[in-house]
């Protein structure tokens, strides 16, 4: 028999480079072959890694019944590391020598050292010998390899990871407490507990019992092996009845669920990320699909729209283009706002989406063809840029279609003048009268054709301004320019034809002109001489019955000359008239002389002598109504002018009169003698002699009522008017009111101060000495000069003082009265609040506080009760009930601060 250690065989000792396994196989102590010597749990290990074997080996087709000797061959234990690894083994030898089955297992153990473990005293005479105790350790050396090994829960791996996961997922259940992989495990409560949270369905935890083990134990087993396709690989029995069950093949047992639930977790994290990548691509797609409708729907708006804006035909008339303005108005109030907005939002959209793409790891999205940002962004600026000019070419359009109808209604009123001056005329010229006509009826009509002529010469322009507007109309593209140009044509052709036949005639008339010496030279004259006259008289008629308006009697009376120099000029018109009706007379004697028969009236104008003595009549009759107009208005006019200087005669007197009172009371009041109650009385006496002359304004106004009733509105008479009258009257009453009121505030200084009358006068005989402009107060210098007089040694400190003082508002002006307060303050002797204070101590018997009996007994009643109602209660030490504060009360009198 070959010893395969002494043949230079390796030994093997699990840990290798695996992480953690080597860990736990030192905590091991390597192997602790001791403990397999223990029957129960040597029976629980092959019980467990005899399932554990078969749960794999089924996968090929076959299953081990005896752990011991099922390996010895090395065939199956080869196929259980193919079959768990995934991995080919080298091709086993099929003889049946020792020789045979030891290189077999051989090949397994190399292929164990080759995944990193190391195999201590387990050589394959061991297993080939079925060796008990080696060949489970081989098993459990393969177990944590490949079933517990790469277990990883938080960086904890193997039995660690393992013994975590299990903590983690039986943490919520009662009763269970997982500390290791034997005790923790007797009661069947884990078991139960790791079904449920993955497999809740599958039992009924609540109605388990903690003192039924057993039921426990063999529930998890069974429904285990039925359901999650874990075989059965320990008896209840087995584990309930030993103290501390095998850990090693409670953890293989475990190391079973583990993987089936991770396999259901990973199956579960996977259709998680699924479902996560295709929530994310079902959101991105939503958020391509709005994109992509979005800007569809705007781009077929804009596409929609510019071809709008980009229409520049007119319309025809003016309220269809008014209405295309406001449609456009409409456009951008209402329509474009809106899509402002949704460029805006797709353009945002489209950001969002792909940042979320670029954050997710997808490619960049590409929209649709023609609906990149940049080809919204394209399409919006042709749409601005057809808008740009819109609305100001609407407004020209208008503007040319207010043209085009003032000049289409021009062209109408002179086509329609021009129509009806030219119906009949071609009928008249082609007449043949002239075929059967007398030499004098010959002679008739060659003058009516030569007025004709000239009259159809002076209708050229006519002509020419029709086609010209015609013209300007087709230019202007107007919308009836047909009906226009037709009209306009048949003018012109017309107008032609007038030409020609007017041509044709006159060669007629002077082919039948024999002798042109006839009567008729005397209606020509008569015409003649006959349509001035009777424009003339036209003219005479529109100026007598002409309205007229003026203001002054210069006006009138120009009007009265111009209608004098008229009516100077009748003799002469009528004389005229006379020679004009004597020409006709003359042609009817020479007719009647001659025998000629007139055809009817004067063929060379309208105008017959019954209209123009019919014209003349009313001449005559105008004449005498325009003079009695003239008169009314010249009266009228010396009415108003009365009025005028009436109310200047008046104004001129008052006026003055206002003014030198204002000067006199200004003198007054400066140089006003003797006593103050005699400038007082002067003052009131001046008053009543200025409230007498009131009736003088009543009279004024009374006139000013007149001329405004007369609708008079200048007057050159005068310089006032009732508004100057009314505002200088006022400033004199309020002048003189307030100079009495200062006289009587002296007299209340005076009294109140004990101002004597003499000092009085000095006061006021300074102040005028220094008020150089007697204006009735005076400027800082002149009052600082004025002080000065009086004996002041003044320092700026000391006359800023004095300043604050009779000038508190800062004006820069300083009155009489302020002077006088000033000087009655610094002259006389002024009660204090101190005196004040001292007097009240004197009625109240020496007392800090006194009572309101006191008050009524010792003051006068209105002013006792002043006092009660305004005093403070006293609350010195000694106050008693009812004493009042004299200190304060005193104090505030003065506006100075409590003592």
């Amino acid at each position: 028999m070959v010893d395969y250690h002494t043949a230079g065989q390796p030994t093997y000792q699990y840990g290798g480079n695996g992480p953690g396994i080597g860990d736990y196989m030192a905590q091991e102590d390597d192997w602790d072959r001791d403990l397999l010597l223990d029957p129960a749990w040597e029976k629980q290990q092959r019980k467990t890694f005899t399932a554990w074997c078969n749960s794999h080996l089924r996968k090929a087709g076959t299953q081990i019944e005896n752990i011991d000797e099922d390996f010895r061959d090395g065939l199956k234990l080869m196929l259980l590391l193919e079959v768990i690894s995934g991995e080919r083994l080298p091709k086993p030898e099929r003889g049946k020598m020792r020789v045979h089955k030891i290189n077999n297992v051989n090949k397994a153990l190399d292929f164990i050292a080759s995944k990193g473990v190391k195999l201590v005293s387990i050589g394959a005479e061991e297993i080939v010998d079925g060796n008990a105790k080696m060949t489970l350790g081989m098993i459990w050396t393969i177990i944590l390899r490949f079933a517990i090994q790469d277990i990883s829960v938080e960086e904890t791996s193997a039995k660690e990871g393992l013994l975590l996961w299990c903590q983690r997922k039986t943490a919520p259940y009662k009763n269970v407490n997982v500390q290791n992989f034997h005790i923790s495990w007797k009661d069947g409560l884990a078991f139960n507990a790791l079904i449920h949270r993955h497999r809740p369905e599958l039992i009924e935890y609540d109605k388990l019992r903690k003192d039924d083990p057993v039921t426990n134990l063999n529930n998890a087993f069974e429904v285990a092996e039925k359901y999650l396709d874990i075989p059965k690989m320990l008896d209840a029995e087995d584990i309930v009845n030993t103290a501390r069950p095998d850990e090693k093949a409670i953890m293989t047992y475990v190391s079973s669920f583990y993987h089936a639930f991770s396999g259901a977790q990973k199956a579960e994290t996977a259709a998680n990320r699924i479902c996560k990548v295709l929530a994310v691509n079902q959101e991105n797609e939503h958020l391509m699909e709005d994109y992509e409708k979005l800007a569809s729907d705007l781009l077929e708006w804009i596409q929609r729209t510019i071809p709008w804006l980009e229409n520049r035909v007119s319309q025809k008339t003016m309220p269809e283009m008014q209405q295309k303005l406001e449609d456009f108005r409409d456009y951008r109030r209402v329509h474009k706002p809106p899509k402002v907005q949704e460029k805006c939002q797709l353009e945002i959209n489209f950001n969002t989406l792909q940042t979320k793409l670029r954050l997710s790891n997808r490619p960049a999205f590409m929209p649709s063809e023609g609906k990149m940002v940049s080809d919204i962004n394209t399409g919006w600026s042709h749409l601005e840029q057809a808008e740009k000019g819109f609305e100001e070419w609407m407004l020209n359009e208008i503007r040319r279609l207010e043209r085009l109808d003032h000049l289409a209604e021009k062209f109408r009123q002179k086509a329609s003048i021009h129509e009806s001056w030219t119906e009949g005329k071609e009928a008249m010229l082609r007449q043949k009268d002239y075929e059967t006509a007398t030499l004098s009826d010959i002679k008739a009509l060659i003058r009516k054709h030569e007025a004709f002529e000239s009259d159809l010469a002076a209708h050229q322009d006519r002509v020419e301004q029709i086609a010209a507007i015609a013209q300007e109309l087709n230019e202007l593209d107007y919308y009836d320019s047909p009906s226009v140009n037709a009209r306009c044509q048949k003018i012109c052709d017309q107008w032609d034809s007038l030409g020609s036949l007017t041509h044709t005639r006159r060669e007629a008339l002077e082919k039948t002109e024999k002798q042109l010496e006839t009567i008729d030279q005397l209606h020509l004259e008569y015409a003649k001489r006959a349509a001035p006259f009777n424009n003339w008289m036209e003219s005479a008629m529109e100026d007598l019955q002409d309205m007229f308006i003026v203001h002054t009697i210069e006006e009138i009376e120009g009007l009265i000359a111009a209608h004098d120099q008229f009516k100077s000029t009748l003799p002469d018109a009528d004389k005229e008239r006379e020679a004009i009706l004597g020409i006709q007379s003359e042609a009817q004697r020479i007719a009647d002389y001659n025998s000629i028969k007139l055809s009817g009236n004067n063929p060379y104008t309208t105008v017959t002598p019954q209209i123009i003595n019919s014209k003349w009549e009313r001449v005559q009759q105008l004449v005498p109504k325009r003079d009695h107009a003239l008169q009314d208005e010249q009266s009228k006019q010396q009415s108003n002018e009365h009025l005028r200087r009436q109310f200047a005669s008046q104004a001129n007197i008052v006026g003055p009169w206002i003014q030198t009172k204002m000067e006199e009371i200004g003198r007054i009041s400066i140089e006003m003698n003797g006593t103050l109650e005699d400038q007082l009385n002067h003052l009131k006496q001046y008053e009543q002699s200025i409230v007498d002359y009131k009736p003088n304004i009543d009279l004024l106004e009374q006139q000013h009522q007149l001329i405004q009733e007369a609708l008079i509105f200048d007057n050159k008479h005068t310089n006032y008017t009732m508004e100057h009258i009314r505002v200088g009257w006022e400033q004199l009453l309020t002048t003189i009111a307030r100079t009495i009121n200062e006289v009587e505030n002296q007299i209340l200084t005076r009294d109140a101060k004990g101002i004597s009358q003499e000092q009085m006068q000095e006061f006021r005989a300074s102040f005028n000495h220094f008020d150089k402009k007697r204006t009735g107060s005076m400027d800082t210098d002149d009052y600082r000069a004025l002080l000065i007089s009086t004996g002041y040694s003044l320092g700026d400190a000391e006359f800023n003082r004095i300043m604050s003082v009779v000038d508190p508002n800062n004006s820069g002006v300083v009155t009489f009265q302020a002077f006088i307060d000033f000087m009655s303050r610094e002259t006389t002797d002024t009660d204090t609040a101190d005196q004040v204070i001292a007097s009240f101590k004197v009625l109240a018997g020496d007392k800090n506080y006194i009572t309101a009996e006191e008050l009524r007994r010792e003051l006068p009643p209105d002013q006792a009760e002043y006092c009660i109602a305004r005093m403070a209660p006293y609350q010195g030490p000694d106050a008693i009930p009812g004493a009042l504060d004299y200190k304060s009360f005193s104090t505030a009198l003065y506006g100075e601060s409590d003592l």
